[in-house]
């Protein structure tokens, strides 16, 4: 008969790494699946397509100018004024693992947001892509006119309400057709447009009611609302639309992007095609802004995708709005200068230096705090 002893401690111990290191395996296999596959609360923000102003691109089917100039003289240009884009990997039903989010954290050129950071609660995905088309067709029309005022012009416009949201704190008080005259006493009259009329509802904030006057079926009416924050932003709950009274007429076309941050380059394209000489010198020179109708450029999102986004499309030189230089310091690809502007008038005088091969080094840029 044979016997046979209890395993001792010692030949316990010397067994158990095997299975615990198998064990390990197993769990990290396991883990790595489910990263690989498990959706995660983020989208990716990377660099998008870049348009040439000056140029030409795809619309509804066809190749066709982004800036069509009818009833003005036109001059030749040289060089490129691109204007960039940011793509968003994934959308709210449809969102990145967490294998392509940890890959996208190691990419300077690319950036991890929380998906409420591009569709906030309670908005779908065409709710957003449509305000980010009326964005875009708002924007193209301050850029027009920035271009008409920077060249000497006098352009009328007229700020209307288009739309009261439901439940929102204009209901019942604003009405679609509504033409604004003012906000809390300034006139949008003159020169008003979108971001002129959200400057002034941001500066009334949330805490008090801010005085708007509109026009409404030929009579003056000033009525009050209280403005609510949505997003970290003082909101009236009404969409917008802008009507100028251009002397000639302008067309842009870009088929398949939206948002307001193209507006700058489009004033830039507009005024070197209706200006003699190159503006740009003949220089590879991209940029980004939104722009009013008075010219004051506005911020971004996305600075850093787009400055990568220049960078991989050739461009030596980069207009930023000034109020993303915080963005901006640090994150400079190799090869590229940044230039910060705060109007129209900044970005034409940064172009007419290079053109002109002047002293660069004297025009502003974003530095450190």
């Amino acid at each position: 008969m044979a016997f046979f002893s209890p395993p001792t401690r010692a030949s316990l111990s010397r067994r158990r790494p095997g299975r615990v290191g198998w064990s390990l395996l197993g769990v990290a296999l396991v883990s790595g699946l489910v990263l690989t596959f498990l959706p995660s609360p983020y989208l990716i923000e990377q660099p998008g397509p870049v348009f040439d102003t000056l140029g030409s691109a795809e619309y509804e089917g066809a190749d066709q100018p982004l800036i069509t100039v009818t009833g003005a003289e036109t001059y030749p240009t040289a060089g490129t004024l691109d204007l960039l884009t940011v793509s968003v990997q994934g959308n709210e039903s449809v969102r990145p693992s967490w294998v392509e989010v940890v890959s996208a954290w190691f990419d300077p050129s690319r950036a991890v947001v929380p998906v409420e950071a591009i569709y906030p609660s309670g908005v779908t995905n065409e709710q957003v892509d449509e305000q980010n088309t009326v964005d875009m067709q708002n924007s193209q029309k301050s850029a027009i006119a920035a271009a008409m005022i920077h060249d000497g012009y006098t352009v009328p416009s007229r700020v209307t309400i288009s739309q009261v949201s439901a439940g929102g704190p204009a209901e019942g008080v604003l009405e679609e057709g509504d033409v604004v005259i003012s906000v809390n006493g300034t006139s949008l009259e003159a020169d008003g447009d979108v971001d002129t009329l959200r400057r002034l509802v941001a500066e009334n904030g949330v805490d008090e009611a801010a005085t708007v006057v509109v026009e409404r079926a030929g009579t003056s009416i000033t009525t009050e609302v209280t403005p609510q924050e949505v997003q970290r932003t003082a909101l009236l709950g009404v969409g917008v639309s802008v009507d100028y009274d251009f002397p000639f007429d302008v067309s842009l076309k870009l088929d398949q992007v939206g948002g307001p941050s193209a507006g700058m380059m489009f004033a830039l394209g507009i005024i070197d095609k209706t200006t003699p000489g190159e503006l740009n010198g003949g220089e590879q020179v991209a940029g980004t802004g939104t722009i009013t109708a008075s010219g004051q450029v506005g911020p971004i999102g996305g600075i850093r995708q787009k400055l990568y986004g220049a960078r991989d499309a050739g461009a030596s030189v980069f207009l930023a709005p000034a109020d993303n230089c915080d963005e901006v310091v640090g994150n400079v690809p190799d090869g590229l200068d940044v230039y910060s502007v705060t109007t129209l008038d900044d970005a034409v005088t940064v172009l007419e230096t290079v053109a002109d091969d002047g002293d660069t080094a004297s025009l502003p840029t974003c530095t450190a705090d």
